[in-house]
């Protein structure tokens, strides 16, 4: 895998190219100062809102009430304000309305699947600049493409491509994730095809994969054999209901891309996968047997530190705060053990 070819797979290069195949989509450059806030290691405080976000951090003060807890309002309160960027607030809103009010948020590369548990709706779907944000900042996917992009590149010695990063919106739709597969190609064909969402078994797929295998293959003839700049890369398509195929993203053919079903050893060695005339091996999730937990879930914090944080349950918020008072009571009363234990006679 090259540089080059990492660059020729950018959303802005490709999507020209098969505009007519895939989902309407707009995209905005990334200015320096939002890159630099996506970056911003801080705290967590989420811009982009149509007014001004805010959020205080107070610290409590000590109370004779055992289950009682006040906040004090002294001088000690401090108040991070996020930062605000007005223009490209205003030319997001503008895109996101022109595209329906809902929009799935991606960089050049990668969007940011591995960040939907911090979402309150569990959903890459997003409808301000401010769920896109929150989005992005809890992304590591986001992070490789603004940092890393040229990862595990063969040419890693020669210089790296000047990248205008960009922030891509694409139309919301309802995917159903049965529908979707990843296509390997070398040379100009179509050497594989795998079941996208692995992890789970999709009965429709053991019951049409003579069906898949024909559209995707004759999408892959008609519409994108040739048409790519590269002569090796990875597609994702969509098959709807009506047996109709759409091209969803591109990638480059290499370790960055996950091989999901098969290995990249197969994929590259010019072995079996590679030499057999009759078309694509397919491979699929055939039994529930087999059925996986996603790997995006190593991305994930626990649900409790979820509510917590969003203060989604006030009641798990409570008990955390008795508990943590329950401690330090613990652990003042062990002090004064010790103290009197330690006492000259």
């Amino acid at each position: 895998m090259k540089k080059e070819q990492v660059v020729n797979c950018q959303f802005s290069v490709w999507y020209p190219i098969f505009k007519k195949h895939t989902i309407k989509s707009l995209i905005l450059p990334l200015p320096q100062n939002v890159i630099e806030y996506l970056l911003d290691d801080g705290t967590l405080v989420v811009s982009g809102s149509d007014h001004n976000t805010q959020q205080t951090h107070t610290n409590n003060s000590d109370s004779d009430a055992e289950e009682d807890i006040q906040w004090s309002d002294d001088e000690t309160t401090t108040t991070v304000t996020a930062p605000e960027f007005p223009e490209f607030t205003s030319k997001v809103l503008e895109a996101i309305n022109a595209l329906g009010g809902r929009v799935f948020p991606k960089l050049n590369w990668s969007a940011p699947r591995d960040a939907n548990w911090i979402a309150l709706n569990s959903s890459l779907q997003c409808c301000s600049l401010s769920e896109i944000f929150l989005l992005f900042k809890s992304s590591d996917f986001i992070t490789h493409d603004l940092t890393q992009p040229f990862l595990q590149c063969s040419d890693e010695d020669s210089p790296d491509p000047v990248i205008n990063y960009e922030l891509v919106l694409r139309k919301w739709s309802e995917l159903i994730p049965g529908g979707e597969f990843r296509c390997f190609v070398k040379e100009n064909k179509l050497i594989a095809i795998s079941q996208r969402d692995y992890t789970q078994y999709y009965q429709h797929i053991l019951k049409q994969e003579e069906q898949i295998c024909h559209a995707v293959q004759e999408f892959f003839n008609q519409h994108i054999q040739f048409n790519f700049l590269d002569e090796d890369f990875v597609f994702d398509v969509y098959r709807d209901s009506q047996g109709k195929v759409w091209l969803i993203d591109l990638n480059p053919f290499g370790e960055v891309t996950n091989s999901l079903l098969f290995s990249w050893e197969e994929l590259t060695s010019g072995g079996e996968i590679a030499q057999q005339q009759e078309g694509p091996a397919f491979r699929y999730t055939n039994s529930e047997v087999t059925v996986q937990p996603s790997p995006c879930l190593s991305y994930r914090i626990p649900r409790d530190f979820v509510d917590l944080s969003t203060g989604e349950d006030a009641y798990k918020l409570i008990d955390f705060l008795k508990l943590t008072k329950s401690q330090q009571d613990e652990s003042e009363d062990e002090e004064v053990v010790e103290e009197e234990e330690n006492a000259p006679q």
